[in-house]
This record gives structure tokens, sequence and C-alpha cells, in this order.
């Protein structure tokens, strides 16, 4: 009888031994991994938290009276979605390509009515530029590009009356004339960019003395960490978490034209 005992609690012990290493394997194996991309979100958070401690916009000193901008950088030809370590400046996303010059023009303005409602400090009247300057990467040459709006419907009555078209401009130029530039710069480091987090530096620059006559600082992060399950982009969701904030929700889209706003405070175009 002691014997069957014994060997009734010997199996008793044995099967809650076993219990036991499952219900460790499940802790060890399972919930890591959720714990790694948690830690790492919490890691984020608090860098990104950091950096916005030193966002902002300073603006030194204001312009009066500019007919026209130097852009110094230029876009590329598409939006970074979801590359991580890409330095392209993921915060100052604008407009890409030929788009991101046309919006500093004034005629793009007229033709699409893009206006606030209420002009404010953080909503210039977008009045804009009579031209822009920049060289064009591909030739290397330096180009004064114009705007100007096109009303197809007087020629071609398969338009509607009043019907308008923005239509850009350019000539190469020998040597520039505007005196003020516009550049941007990805500032993020290595260790930001492990952390799915983005800076950026928009300067406005006196070419002349280069004196730098405003800077806008800003960051957003990821918070999901490159998660593109679904779709999702990484760089367009960090938009809803960015300082100084494009919004907390369908941000990206406030990213388009935000530079020619920022110019806009500070360099006030000629009426």
């Amino acid at each position: 009888m002691k014997k069957r005992l014994g060997l009734i609690r010997l199996s008793m012990i044995v099967i809650a031994l076993l219990g036991t290493g499952c219900v460790q394997s499940q802790r060890v194996v399972v919930p890591k991994e959720i714990d790694l991309a948690e830690t790492s979100a919490r890691t984020a958070s608090r860098m990104f938290e950091l950096h916005c401690l030193k966002a902002g916009e300073k603006i030194h000193r204001k312009i009066q009276n500019v007919e026209g901008v130097r852009l110094l950088r230029l876009r590329g030809n598409k939006l970074n979605l979801s590359d991580q370590y890409a330095l392209d400046d993921p915060y100052g996303s604008d407009l890409v390509d030929k788009g991101y010059i046309e919006s500093f023009l004034r005629d793009f303005y007229i033709v699409n009515r893009i206006k606030p409602d209420v002009s404010g400090p953080n909503s210039p009247p977008r009045v804009a530029y009579h031209f822009v300057e920049a060289i064009d990467p591909v030739d290397g040459k330096l180009y004064r590009y114009t705007g100007a709006v096109d009303e197809p419907w007087l020629r071609n009555k398969a338009y509607l009356k009043g019907h308008k078209q923005f239509v850009l401009n350019r000539i190469s130029v020998q040597s520039p004339s505007a005196r003020y530039g516009v550049v941007f710069n990805d500032i993020s480091t290595k260790e930001d960019r492990d952390y799915w987090i983005a800076g950026s530096s928009l300067q406005i620059i006196d070419i002349k003395t280069n004196e730098i006559l405003a800077e806008r600082i800003g960051y957003m992060y990821d918070p999901g960490q490159g998660n593109t399950m679904g779709g999702r982009a990484p760089w367009i969701v960090a938009a809803n978490h960015s300082c100084p904030s494009f919004g907390t929700r369908g941000a990206s889209s406030s990213q388009a034209m935000q530079t020619e706003a920022f110019v806009e405070k500070v360099l006030i175009p000629l009426n």
C-alpha cells in the first residue's frame, strides 16, 4: 500500500513539475517579444519627449517686401513612407519634386485657392512669392521659376467657363538674384532612427551675410516602431506624434506646404 501511495505521489509531483515547466515556457517565449516591443515604444516616447524640449520656432528677424526666394535644397521625387534610416527629413516632408517649388509661387495659390479661413501667427495669408530660384540636381544649372495662370476655357469650349490651371515656367540664369535662402536638413542621429524618431531643421538664411534669420526644429516618432502590417506607413503615422505638432489625427495632410507657411512668417512677400 505504501509503495502504491509513493508511486501516486511521485506521479503527482512529476505532473506538477511538467505543468510548471509549461507555464514558465509561456512566460519566457510569448510575452518576451511583446515586452521588447513595449520597452522599445516606451524608450522612443521618452527620447521624443526630451527632444521636444528643444523643438520649436525661433524667429530672429523678419524681412518685409520679399519678391523671391532661393531654395538651397529641393525635395526628392517620392515620399518616404517607411524607410527607417533614410536621412531625408520625414518631419519636414512636403510636396515632392516640382510641387515643392510650386508651393512658393503666388499663382499656385491663386489657382488652387488655398487660403486659411483666418490668418494669424500660425496661418500666414499664403501670398507667396513672384519667383523662386534653385539649382536643378539633374543638370546642375541654376533656374528661375515663375508661375502663370492659364484659362483654357477661353480657347477651348470643352472646359467649363472660368476654369483655371497653374503653369510652371523656368529660365536658366547665370547668377542668383534672391538674397534669402531656405534650407532643410535632417538632424536625426543613428540612435534616433533606431527608435523611429526623425529630427528636422528648417532655416531661413540671409545669403549675403550668412545670418540665420529664423529656424524651426521639429521631431516626430512612430509609436508602432516601424510596424507595416495592414499597409501601415510608419512615417505617415509619426506625423500624429510630432512637435511642433501637425495634429494628432490625419496630421500628415498638414505637412504639405508647411515649409512655405513657416517661410512666409519670416520673409513677408511683396504685394
